[in-house]
């Protein structure tokens, strides 16, 4: 298989460095950026499979560069910053990041987080089912395309927009807890998961919904969870 490639975007160079060390030593190519401005570069002209992102950069932030990357692709981006509130996790996630690790950070945690993301990103689908679409009043789920669409145009969704979508349509009618979405789809023990999942499934009704505020696909089952509708 051929080697996956990682690009590194922080303006520190010791902590691009401390990164690459780590992430070659499990096998990835690495290409590293030191703003925004730079990383959206890279992307154009490299294959790139993965972006760690740090928030807060000369020339253009992480959040501006998400957008742009936003427009055009939908590769896993993982987001660094030195600020722990949930609100500026819940802020990065909702300009379409699929992750975020606090700075200082563990260099094997964000490894780990790493492997989560590209396993996603890579082999989209995992879930045990024979039907390789699913239906529901014109909103479909094509897994071997990988990809969701709604009234016959392709809906551009993340990796975990996209697996939060699969999950819930091919277990429709079934209501989900917010541990179970979030323990099912980061494949890691929920805490603090609330904002985090909130944020995904607002995101999803935006992209699949006629008025979000009016659900007609993906409800809310008060207290209990979410569900899609049948």
């Amino acid at each position: 298989m051929t080697k996956l490639t990682v690009l590194v975007t922080d303006d520190d160079q010791d902590i691009r460095d401390g990164i690459e060390i780590y992430l070659k030593n499990d096998g990835y190519n690495v290409i590293k950026a030191a703003d925004g401005l730079e990383a959206l570069e890279k992307l154009e002209n490299n294959e790139i499979h993965l972006i760690i992102l740090d928030i807060m950069m000369p020339n253009m932030d992480g959040i501006t560069a998400t957008f742009k990357i936003r427009e055009v692709r939908n590769i896993p981006i993982i987001m660094l910053s030195a600020k722990a509130e949930d609100g500026d996790k819940v802020h990065g996630l909702s300009v379409g990041a699929d992750d975020y690790v606090t700075k200082p950070f563990h260099p094997l945690e964000l490894l780990a987080r790493v492997k989560s993301q590209l396993r996603r990103y890579v082999q989209l689908g995992t879930y045990n089912d024979e039907t390789a679409k699913v239906e529901i009043d014109g909103l479909v789920l094509d897994e071997d395309a990988k990809e969701v669409i709604l009234e016959g145009e392709p809906v551009r969704l993340t990796p975990i927009e996209y697996k939060i979508t699969e999950l819930l349509m091919k277990n429709a009618g079934r209501v989900f807890s917010i541990r179970e979405i979030y323990e099912r789809v980061w494949n890691e023990e929920a805490y603090n998961a609330e904002n985090i999942v909130a944020v995904h499934i607002r995101k999803i009704r935006e992209k699949i919904e006629a008025d979000p505020k009016n659900p007609r696909y993906l409800k809310v089952v008060w207290g209990v969870g979410y569900k899609m509708e049948k």
